[in-house]
């Protein structure tokens, strides 16, 4: 066996990262102890089969007895590690016996990938570690064994057994990563002579760790391709020639990203783990407190990129969010388990992030952006319009102009100068606050066009009549109408472009003008049509279209509301659909439910009414005028 290998895989077995808290700050035991284990079964997947296939009874001894300590650590962690057990257990009987190296590898890989996700944990630094930092301490700490240069072949590397790492060697290299170096850093190595250095702090030692893997590297020509420190992290260096090329191992080793997205996701993962430690120590408020941060100042700011490349992975965070908010509303002891697993969600997004997309990609996620955002707000302008100009109101025609494009301005300005203001819980508060005015106005414009209807049926000649209707207050709300229904869609398409301006603002300003050339021609299509259309059948779908899209912005308004706190969480067995306002919550299915049904019950009322008024004077009445709308 390679012992200079076995050395850098031997760091694991003691391998209890810093990650999981703030800079200085310690572990918990139970977080200590998990990756310990994790640690260790790293190790078995390594290097058992190594041990078989040499015969070594030291060797072999030696893996019985991490295994051994594999089950001890999982036994430490209580109900959280006995479901992994018996898994460890079946492992154990093999290894026990000298068999099944293949298998045992495999297996051993599968619990360490389904132990980080139960136990959260974090295998990277918070920040861009400081190559220069980390060549300053490795000439201080570590060239006396392993040589200025990192081959380990100074005179005193001769009389260690095993030998110090060589970092130039390819075989040493192929079984390191950066976490792993971190590892050995921090704790040593028992039973060599490779000690820990507990005494450096946090950033120091990922410095030290990242800076070891430069040694061997000719110099950085170029730009590297964008990549996650996460992924840095955790990768070898075959790892990352397999994914962007031999040519660009340099770079990626020499000049380390320090992408805006990453480290947002970094402060959400702060939060969270502020969050499990306030909730262990039984500070329940201060859990949800912090979860709360981590969702608005973590995961909010960098949604919109996040969701143009894995909207399935954004909609589990959000979902992962709630449920451990909920847990911490109801003192649930499920909060460690939900917080675990939003942290591994919150990893896997950093895995990713950093990735830029292109103009084209940029374009055409703003162009669609830009209709689903202004389809609601068009067809309400436009199914106004239409009855307007029906109606001869060309007055009020202007008004509803001047109201859209009042809210489109002001959409434009957040974007240009509301980055802050769109930020976290401002911009979650702000669209809540707008959406439920906008179902105020829109429920007062439905009423508003049946009574128009209505007015028709029992007095005809509907041109005269309306003028008569349309007062001041009806050009304030027809004002107002037409700016709620706009503003909300304004202000949430701006956070979004501002998201896409970071990968191509080229991308944005183009999309941006396609989208606004469709939504006119949408705006232009409905007017006209709207205008050749009967009058009941204009009214009763303007009416319907403003119903529906008052139910659908009501789920949106009250679940803003919800996600900053401002209305409690109250899930309910039920489907999310989110492009409708739908979620499985009672706080804004009950609502938007009620409005649904409210105009159904008005119509069955006012039917009934009616048939109990209706003579035949009155019909012979109603016959004789108008066409009925």
């Amino acid at each position: 066996m390679n012992r200079t290998r076995a050395l850098a895989l031997l760091s694991l077995l003691l391998a209890l990262p810093l990650t999981a808290g703030a800079e200085g700050g310690s572990e918990s035991s139970d977080t200590r102890t998990w990756h310990r284990l994790v640690g260790i079964l790293q190790y078995l997947e390594a290097d058992y089969p190594n041990a078989i296939e040499t015969q070594s009874e030291f060797e072999l001894a030696e893996q019985k007895s991490f295994i051994a300590e594999a089950a001890e650590a999982a036994r430490e962690l209580g109900p959280a590690g006995a479901g992994f057990l018996p898994r460890i257990q079946d492992v154990k009987a093999r290894v026990d016996q000298g068999k099944d190296p293949e298998g045992v590898s495999k297996d051993c890989g599968a619990l360490v990938e389904d132990l980080v996700l139960a136990g959260g944990l974090s295998r990277s630094p918070r920040q861009p570690p400081k190559l220069a930092q980390g060549a300053e301490l490795f000439k201080v700490s570590c060239a006396a064994c392993h040589g200025a240069d990192g081959r380990g072949d100074v005179p005193i590397a001769q009389t260690m057994d095993p030998k110090p790492a060589n970092f130039h060697d390819p075989a040493t290299m192929a079984g390191l990563m950066p976490y792993k170096a971190f590892n050995t850093i921090s704790f040593g190595v028992p039973g060599t002579a490779m000690p820990g250095f507990p005494t450096l702090s946090e950033e120091q030692r990922w410095s030290l760790a990242f800076f070891v893997f430069t040694l061997r590297q000719p110099p950085c020509e170029g730009t590297p391709p964008s990549v996650s420190l996460e992924r840095l992290a955790t990768a070898t260096d075959p790892d990352l020639a397999a994914e962007h090329g031999d040519k660009n191992l340099a770079c990626l080793r020499q000049k380390l990203p320090d992408a805006d997205e990453e480290r947002s996701l970094l402060v959400a993962r702060t939060h969270v783990e502020e969050a499990l430690r306030k909730g262990a120590a039984g500070d329940m408020l201060g859990a949800r407190a912090e979860l709360l941060e981590g969702y608005l100042n973590g995961l909010e700011p960098v949604e919109v990129k996040l969701r143009a490349r894995d909207a399935a992975l954004v909609d589990r965070l959000e979902q992962a969010f709630l449920k451990s908010r909920l847990a911490a509303e109801r003192n649930s002891p499920h909060l460690q388990d939900e917080g675990r697993e939003l942290l591994t969600l919150l990893d896997q997004a950093r895995r990713g992030s950093g990735t830029a997309a292109d103009m084209w990609s940029v374009l055409w996620l703003t162009f669609f952006i830009l209709l689903r955002e202004g389809f609601e707000a068009t067809i309400i302008v436009g199914a106004l319009l239409a009855a307007l100009r029906k109606m001869q109101a060309m007055g009020q025609v202007r008004v509803v102009h001047a109201g859209w494009v009042s809210a489109l301005v002001v959409g434009a300005l957040a974007f240009l100068f509301g980055r802050r203001l769109l930020a976290g819980a401002n911009r979650e508060m702000l669209e809540g606050v707008t959406a439920l005015v906008a179902v105020g106005m829109l429920v007062y414009a439905a009423l508003w066009l049946n009574a128009r209807a209505n007015m028709s049926r029992f007095m005809g000649e509907l041109r005269q009549k309306m003028q008569g209707a349309l007062g001041s207050g009806s050009t304030l709300g027809l004002f107002t109408i037409a700016f709620t229904a706009v503003l909300r869609e304004s202000f949430e398409t701006a956070v979004f472009l501002q998201g896409l301006a970071l990968d191509s603002t080229a991308g944005v300003a183009w999309g941006s003008l396609a989208g606004g050339v469709a939504l006119l021609a949408l705006v232009l299509f409905v007017n006209r049509v709207g205008y050749r259309l009967p009058m009941k059948t204009l009214f009763n779908v303007s009416t319907v279209v403003l119903v529906i899209t008052a139910v659908l912005l009501l789920g949106k308004g009250l679940h803003a509301l919800q996600e900053v706190a401002l209305l409690p969480l109250m899930p309910i067995p039920f489907v999310k659909v989110e492009v409708l306002g739908v979620y499985p919550d009672a706080v804004s299915l009950v609502p938007q439910l009620l409005l649904a049904l409210g105009p159904v019950v008005f119509m069955l009322l006012r039917r009934g009414r009616n048939a109990r008024m209706t003579t035949p004077a009155s019909q012979d009445q109603g016959g004789a005028g108008a066409p009925l709308v």
